[in-house]
């Protein structure tokens, strides 16, 4: 079974483990002890999934084999192989600002700061500013962020506008990416606080095949 997971910088195993890991290398471990959650390797099969539980920007493809057990957003496995590997920090930084571009465009009207943090992030990245004025735009567009909560119900109604903010913050956030995309979008979740909870499912998909598509991109898929 073929899944998605995410390493560390330094590409190596996590939870006192330290093993380096290897395109084309099999770890393996005693199926009779694999649990969700607690023992055995892990991975998702979707990628947005296997970024919720990242610990490091370090893309795997891997497939996953022996004895499979399965959860709701993740798989834990006997043996797990990595088919190849790559250093995602680029592509999750510009996925954070799609994310957070869709966002906004669930407000009518959106915070100019909250525009401007998204330009300075893709400035940013085209190295045509530097971080401290990311940052600056970043601290502008939080203070959006928070202007607009006072409005905001607090229901299962902001869920489409949320999941967009968890993908531009949390899904890129090992530096600055929370700075400016991240503010940005969680402006639009607590300014989208009418739009209708099913929606949210249809923007995970949506993430999800954004995402998949540029990891795949990447590695040659």
């Amino acid at each position: 079974m073929k899944a998605w997971h995410f390493l560390s910088e330094d590409k190596r195993l996590g939870y006192g483990d330290g093993r380096l890991v290897r395109v084309g290398h099999t770890f393996r471990c005693d199926p009779d002890r694999i649990a969700l959650c607690d023992y055995g390797f892990h991975a998702s099969v979707k990628a947005l999934d296997a970024i919720y539980y990242a610990r490091g920007p370090i893309a795997c493809r891997v497939e996953m084999g022996g004895l499979i057990i399965r959860g709701d957003d993740k798989i834990v496995a006997s043996e797990r192989t990595v088919l190849a590997m790559v250093d995602a920090t680029r592509i999750l930084h510009e996925f954070a600002c799609w994310c957070a571009e869709r966002a906004l465009r669930l407000v009518d009207d959106p915070d100019p700061r909250s525009l401007a943090a998204i330009e300075a992030k893709r400035k940013w990245l085209r190295g045509e500013i530097m971080d401290a004025e990311l940052g600056a735009a970043g601290a502008a567009a939080w203070d959006a962020a928070m202007a607009a909560a006072w409005d905001a119900a607090w229901d299962a109604a902001m869920d489409a506008a949320r999941y967009a903010a968890m993908a531009a913050a949390r899904y890129a956030a090992w530096d600055a990416a929370w700075d400016a995309a991240g503010a940005a979008a969680w402006d639009a979740a607590m300014a989208a606080a009418r739009y209708a909870a099913v929606a949210a499912e249809a923007e995970r998909a949506a993430q999800n095949r954004k995402l998949t598509r540029m990891l795949n991109r990447e590695i040659g898929a």
